[in-house]
């Protein structure tokens, strides 16, 4: 499109959709044959900073490699019908394999150019490791330019295939995998479990340059953001060069678990996970989200990224501006 400010534009030979702004790269769609899911990676700030990490997919110097399966932006679960969606990599040793699950991209199903925003829409299918297409998910993205800050609006809509059960898991939903400069300067590191019991070790890395902030819409900071809910999340750091910027996920209020459950550890995992309730909280039931065949659900979010430090007010105004945008 002609004079398009916002540009989406498909390499399907290369597995790729471009998204650019102002003639600046802003983020790709990729289904790369090495993931076990489509990503949206990298994602970059009006500013140039890149808010992702750059393992598994472009790895840089001193930053973590633990969780392959952590690829910039993604949507995904840890524990559908009992398999698990969200740990899959090329890591994971063959005789495991029969217990994971793979998010299949089918097809592009449309793009759009414009002034001030482009979507993409595209088709996949979420495949057990025993072969059987349990899911078919169907997302449109919105990317925006508003100023300084740019946005990708994400609505998700799941077709049960057949009965699915999102058993109650901390591993899902909406997942980014931050740069270094975005992990907590306070970060130990650890040995953490999957759902299936399967340990990652988080090594105890340099935090030198770690600098970021979890806060939520309820005013909860730092490492006690993770497994509280809150409506929005956001977390803001101070990159090498002395660039501030915040990166920030807002629940819709027609999704399911609304308000979501924050998955936000100091290491640079930050996901919602509205589905989670009792691993989150022993006190609350399990969720146990079922879709039976032929039925479909709706996930909403936005993601924002912000080229300063974005104030609680900035949030709640972009909270009750995302809430009203979809009816």
């Amino acid at each position: 499109m002609a004079g398009a400010q916002v540009e989406v534009k498909r390499h399907d030979a290369d597995r790729r959709v471009d998204v650019m702004i102002d003639g600046a790269p802003f983020t790709s769609y990729l289904w790369p044959t090495s993931l076990k899911k489509p990503v949206l990676f990298p994602l970059i700030t009006s500013n140039g900073i890149t808010v992702t990490r750059g393992y598994p997919l472009a790895p840089r110097d001193k930053e973590r490699v633990d969780h392959p399966h952590h690829a910039g932006m993604w949507f995904n679960y840890g524990n559908v019908n009992g398999f698990d969606f969200w740990n899959n990599s090329d890591a994971i040793p063959e005789a495991q394999r029969p217990k994971m699950g793979s998010i299949r991209m089918e097809r592009i199903v449309s793009t759009k150019s414009g002034k001030d925003q482009g979507e993409l829409t595209a088709d996949s299918v979420w495949t057990t490791g025993a072969g059987q297409d349990l899911l078919k998910q169907t997302t449109r993205y919105v990317f925006r330019k508003q100023g300084d800050t740019r946005i990708i609006d994400q609505v998700i809509t799941l077709t049960a295939l057949d009965r699915a059960v999102f058993h109650d898991d901390k591993e899902g939903l909406l997942g980014i995998r931050v740069a270094h400069f975005l992990e907590s300067p306070t970060e130990k590191g650890g040995t953490f479990m999957d759902s299936s019991g399967r340990p990652t070790a988080v090594a105890n890395a340099d935090t030198a340059g770690a600098t970021g902030v979890y806060r939520t819409s309820e005013g909860i900071e730092g490492d006690k953001v993770w497994s509280t809910r809150g409506t929005w999340c956001s977390l803001t750091g101070t990159d090498a060069s002395g660039k501030t910027v915040t990166v920030a996920i807002l629940d819709h209020p027609h999704n399911p678990g609304y308000p979501t459950y924050w998955h936000a550890r100091g290491y640079g995992l930050f996901a919602a996970n509205p589905l989670g309730d009792h691993i989150f909280d022993p006190k609350a039931p399990e969720h146990n989200f079922t879709l039976e065949k032929g039925k479909s659900v709706t996930f909403t979010y936005r993601v924002i990224l912000f080229a300063n430090a974005a104030s609680a007010a900035e949030m709640d105004q972009a909270q009750a501006a995302f809430a009203s945008a979809y009816k």
